[in-house]
C-alpha cells in the first residue's frame, strides 16, 4: 500500500525534542567522542572511539529466545555477518530473512556493537525473522562503493547456501528483505538496486526494503537541514564530513550514492526494485530528502509507504524507552510479513 510522503517540511523547531535524560546524556557523550575522533586530515582516531564502542560477543545459547552466530563471508576483507535466529520459529512457518545494515555514517559502529546487537535481537524476536547483520567495511579506510559491494556479496553468499547450516530449515530466502537505519538504509537502497539489475539468483528473492531514516544528501541545503542544522547526531557539520570521508576523492554531495534521483543518479530505477517502507522523524534534518526519495519512488511507479514519527530524532528507535521505537518495530513486522511469500500464499 502506497503512502503519501508530501506532508510538508516543518519550519524551525522552537523547542528541543523531549528525550529521557539517560538518552540525552548518551547522545551528548556519543557526539563528543565521534566529533573528537574526526581528524582534520579526513581520518578517524579509531583508538579514541573504541572507548565508547562496546562490543557484544555472539552467543549460540538462546537468550530470550534468540541465538546469535558469526559467519565469515570473505576473510580477505574481513567481511562477516552476525545471524540472529529465533529458537522457536514462528508457529510452524518458515521465517523471512532480513539483511540488516547498521547506521553510523558509513564510518562508525559494527555488527557486533552492543547497541545494534540489542536492536537486532529485538527485531528477530518481535517480527519474528532471521536477522543477518552485515559487518561491512567502513570509511574513510574504504570508500564508495565498498559497503555496497559487501552488501551485494552477502546476498550472493546467502543465495549460495552460506547460512543454511546455521539457520537450518527456518530460513526462507524467497522472502528476503533489506533493512537498515541512516547510512545502513542508504546501503539497503543501493544493494536493492543492484539485486534488481542482476539476474542468476537461485534462492534469494527480495520482497521489500525497510529504510529507517535513510542518510541521503545533496549540495543544495533543504529547509529541514537549515532549520535543524544543529540536531543531535546528524548536524550539518557532521554529515558534510561523513560524505567527504565516504564519497570518491573530488566528488560532491550530488554524487549518485548520496543524492538519489538527483542530477548525477545512476539512471532509470530497475524494473524489479522491491516495495519499500521509509521511516521519517520530525526532528531529523534529513527528513526533506527522505520525503523526496519517497516521492521519487512513487514517480517511478514503485510501491512505497511513508511512516512518520513527528516527535522523533534521528536514530530514535535504537534508544530504550522510546515509545515510537516500539511502534516502529510493530510496523516493520506488519510490512515484512504482509510482503512475505508465505503470507501471500496463505491469502
Amino acid at each position: 500500500m502506497a503512502g503519501n510522503p508530501s506532508s510538508g517540511t516543518p519550519t524551525a523547531k522552537a523547542l528541543k525534542p523531549k528525550l529521557p535524560w539517560k538518552t540525552r546524556i548518551f547522545i551528548t557523550l556519543l557526539s563528543a567522542f565521534t566529533d573528537a575522533s574526526r581528524r582534520s586530515n579526513g581520518t578517524i582516531n579509531r583508538r579514541l572511539i573504541s572507548f565508547i564502542d562496546f562490543r557484544a560477543a555472539a552467543n549460540p545459547t538462546p537468550v530470550r529466545g534468540i541465538r546469535t552466530i558469526d559467519v565469515i563471508v570473505d576473510p580477505s576483507r574481513n567481511l562477516w555477518i552476525r545471524l540472529f535466529v529465533p529458537s522457536d520459529g514462528a508457529g510452524g512457518r518458515n521465517l523471512p530473512i532480513v539483511v540488516f545494515f547498521h547506521g553510523g555514517g558509513f564510518a562508525f559502529l559494527t555488527a557486533d556493537n552492543q547497541t545494534y546487537d540489542i536492536v537486532c535481537r529485538r527485531l528477530a524476536r518481535k517480527i519474528p525473522a532471521i536477522i543477518v547483520s552485515v559487518n561491512y567495511r567502513l570509511s574513510p579506510e574504504t570508500r564508495f562503493p565498498a559497503p555496497y559491494d559487501d552488501g551485494f556479496d552477502t546476498l550472493r553468499f546467502i543465495d549460495s547456501g552460506g547460512i543454511d547450516a546455521v539457520a537450518g530449515h527456518l530460513a526462507d530466502p524467497s522472502s528476503c528483505f533489506l533493512a537498515g537505519d541512516s547510512a545502513g538504509a542508504n546501503i539497503a537502497h543501493h544493494v536493492g538496486r543492484r539485486w534488481a539489475g542482476n539476474g542468476g539468483w537461485k534462492k534469494v528473492k527480495l520482497s521489500g526494503l525497510v529504510l529507517i531514516q535513510p542518510f541521503f544528501g545533496g549540495e543544495e541545503r533543504t529547509k529541514s537541514e537549515i532549520a535543524l542544522a544543529g540536531a543531535p547526531l546528524v548536524s550539518t557539520d557532521r554529515t558534510d564530513w561523513l560524505w567527504r570521508a565516504f564519497l570518491p576523492e573530488g566528488a560532491d554531495r550530488d554524487h549518485e550514492a548520496s543524492n538519489v534521483f538527483g542530477p548525477k543518479d545512476f539512471g532509470e530505477l530497475e524494473k524489479g526494485f522491491p516495495p519499500a517502507i521509509v521511516v521519517i522523524g520530525g526532528y531529523d534534518p534529513l527528513q526533506d530528502r527522505q520525503r523526496r526519495y519517497g516521492e521519487g519512488l512513487m514517480a517511478r511507479g514503485k510501491e512505497v509507504r511513508i511512516l512518520e514519527f513527528p516527535e522523533s530524532i534521528h536514530a530514535f528507535y535504537i534508544f530504550p524507552g522510546m515509545a515510537d521505537g516500539v511502534k516502529l518495530v510493530e510496523e516493520m513486522g506488519k510490512f515484512i510479513w504482509s510482503h512475505s511469500k508465505q503470507d501471500k500464499e496463505a491469502e
